[in-house]
């Protein structure tokens, strides 16, 4: 690892605290170190950027043309599924299926069963009252529950039927649907149904071909939430969506004659990321490839930042002891690892991992350091001492001190060196502590305790 200063030579040797505390390392130094992370975009940046599908569609481009864009070398074509099984539930103890109409129950054995309205309480036993005279009966398992003139429910109404399945004392129920009824509960659960009609029509073709390209067949097909994408049933459903599921009826984008995987995400910060810069092992895909994307500006989150993070929680969430520098590869755009350098040694990250980590809107970022270190122990009043730091990819850093409860103010002037190294002297007379800013975000607290002569 490169040395830049004798600072530094120091540092690599020594973990690295965070804003709240210091204490004394094996060089006899206190140090305290802070990351500034700006970025772009939000979420994992392949495929459509949802608000770029909102300023295409504002400057009056068609859905198809939204979809060309984002997703090259695909083609519409029709669906040939026309049914899902959406899991709702996992694992749970007792589920309420209800009815606000007369509806049906199919058990195991493939007998039909006639059910009154209202609610049915199940647990692993399988004990349903068919009728109001006689005791509950155990049927076999799995249970399809059939819908009457209502939607069934499942703390919210859905369409379709409900199978429950038991797996030993817990029970899983999953959704089997129509395709298009399924689409309809997730348009608008993953776009505002605000927004522009041709940008839902961009949503609703894309979720349609994601989940085709990502049915699993078996007990279930997708997922009900964000491992595929959201669903929420008839309480999902909206105008907007409704008109744009129907006009895209069975719409699917069509790659090789397969239907395409087609990610999709909130904000690219102008430009999308490759599949192959974002997942692991994942394989080249010539329709999930870098494109531009001009009118993510719509986005609140196409500039995102300054998110200030202690060096010492960085290094617990990316297991990297002493961690005290945390460099994006490539230093601009979207990052496809990090460089993290700690006290082993350099370690290299993969970005989607730092970025679940700490909690980061997307890897599109830059990452600011701020050092402050001084010699540990207290010194007596009037003792001139330096205090040493680093102050990397940030602008306009500035040095603060106070005494304790008095309110910061500036301290003296920094001479940053093109290395991002300083060097500065001050003569506290009573216990005072410093700290680095760099505009709105403020570093970690370094304290210096004053003892009377």
């Amino acid at each position: 690892m490169p040395t830049r200063s004798l600072l530094l030579a120091t540092l690599v040797a020594t973990a690295l605290l965070g804003p709240a505390a210091a204490s004394p390392q094996a060089d006899q130094t206190l140090s305290v170190t802070t990351f500034v992370i700006t970025g772009r975009g939000w979420g994992h940046g392949v495929g459509m950027s949802q608000w770029g599908a909102y300023g295409y569609a504002q400057h009056g481009v068609t859905y198809d043309k939204i979809l060309a864009h984002f997703y090259p070398t695909t083609r519409l074509g029709p669906a040939a599924v026309a049914r899902v099984n959406v899991l709702l539930i996992e694992t749970r103890r007792r589920v309420l299926v209800s009815s606000p109409e007369p509806f049906r129950v199919k058990d195991g054995a493939g007998t039909v069963h006639a059910l009154r309205a209202g609610n049915y309480d199940l647990d692993s036993t399988f004990k349903l009252k068919l009728r109001p005279d006689r005791p509950a009966r155990r049927l076999p398992g799995p249970l399809t529950f059939l819908p009457g003139k209502s939607p069934l429910w499942l703390a919210h109404p859905y369409r379709g039927s409900l199978v429950v399945a038991a797996n030993g004392t817990s029970l899983s129920v999953v959704n089997s649907v129509a395709l298009e009824s399924y689409i309809r509960g997730v348009v608008s659960s993953e776009m505002p149904h605000d927004w522009p009609l041709e940008a839902v029509k961009a949503q609703a073709v894309a979720a349609r071909s994601y989940a085709l390209a990502h049915l699993r067949g078996g007990a279930f097909d997708v997922y009900a939430d964000t491992r595929d994408q959201v669903y929420g049933g008839i309480a999902a459903e909206t105008p907007v969506g409704d008109e744009a599921v129907a006009a895209t009826r069975r719409q699917v984008l069509l790659y090789g004659g397969k239907v395409a995987s087609t990610f999709f995400f909130s904000s690219s910060g102008g430009r999308t990321a490759a599949v192959t810069d974002v997942f692991a092992n994942a394989k080249p895909t010539p329709y999930l490839v870098s494109v531009g994307d001009p009118y993510d500006t719509y986005s609140p989150y196409h500039v995102w930042g300054p998110i200030v993070v202690p060096a010492t929680a960085a290094a617990k969430k990316l297991a990297v002891p002493g961690l005290f520098d945390l460099k994006a590869v490539p230093a601009s755009g979207r990052a496809r690892t990090l460089v993290a350098a700690g006290r082993a040694g350099e370690t290299t990250l993969r970005a989607p991992d730092v970025r679940r980590a700490l909690g980061l809107r997307s890897t599109w970022m830059t990452i600011g350091v701020l050092t402050l270190t001084r010699l540990a122990g207290p010194i007596p009043s009037g003792t001139p001492l330096t205090l040493t730091g680093r102050a990397e990819r940030l602008r306009d850093v500035v040095l603060e001190q106070r005494t304790p409860g008095a309110p910061w103010e500036p301290g003296p002037p920094l001479q940053v060196q093109a290395d991002g190294s300083f060097a500065v002297d001050v003569t506290p007379t009573e216990t005072t502590d410093f700290r680095l800013t760099a505009g709105p975000s403020k570093a970690g607290i370094l304290r210096v305790r004053v003892t009377a002569t």
